[in-house]
């Protein structure tokens, strides 16, 4: 009895650690996007239908407050942006697919507002997270500005990433835990109207 048990605690012992090595190797290789594109909400959605998204969560982002709580970034006295940071696989999708998913949720002509919402919070923004990821979005905004889709210059900010501070856990995937008040506030906020004048469709 007591050799059966020492194999399968040996076998148990691999089977944990090849366990968690795997996890942390998947974690490792799995990199963040961060965007302010106004309402946060309306953020969240977007990216979680994309394949190759692992998770998304919505926060506030490019302030000088730590810890900052909605009314204080809603009130306009952090410097914070509300933003969703997104963990992607980038062997499923990559940094530049995400970016046009983001280009193609805002209006990034318009400075410190975004449809009805006004204020530095309501900001559009790209925090990269390293040098690539700023190469990348700089291409990206110069590409749509030669393209001309958008009739105004482009104000979007391209800003190193801060701290990330997670918001209050009902603002978390909104669109799912409250689908009535997210719609009636979305129809109303003028988003998918101008992003159909832009692209014929809204994806949300």
């Amino acid at each position: 009895m007591s050799q059966i048990k020492s194999v399968l605690l040996g076998f148990l012992t691999v089977f944990l650690f090849n366990g968690s090595a795997s996890a942390e190797s998947a974690g490792s290789a799995s990199q963040k996007a961060v965007f302010a594109g106004g309402c946060f909400w309306c953020m969240q959605a977007p990216f979680d239908q994309l394949p190759g998204v692992i998770s998304t969560t919505v926060g506030y982002t490019g302030g000088r407050v730590a810890n900052p709580t909605y009314e204080q970034v809603s009130h306009e006295n952090t410097g914070h942006a509300e933003a969703v940071e997104v963990l992607f696989d980038p062997k499923k999708i990559s940094y530049e697919k995400i970016l046009d998913v983001y280009w193609h949720q805002i209006d990034p002509t318009t400075v410190d507002a975004q449809f009805v919402d006004v204020g530095d919070s309501y900001r559009t923004a790209i925090f990269y997270q390293n040098e690539e990821q700023k190469k990348l979005a700089e291409a990206s905004k110069a590409a749509w500005e030669k393209k001309g889709t958008f009739k105004k210059p482009i104000v979007t900010q391209i800003v190193s990433a801060g701290p990330f501070y997670k918001a209050e856990d009902y603002h978390q995937s909104y669109y799912k835990k409250n689908p009535v008040r997210y719609n009636f506030y979305r129809s109303r906020s003028g988003r998918d109207r101008y992003l159909t004048s832009i692209w014929g469709k809204s994806d949300h």
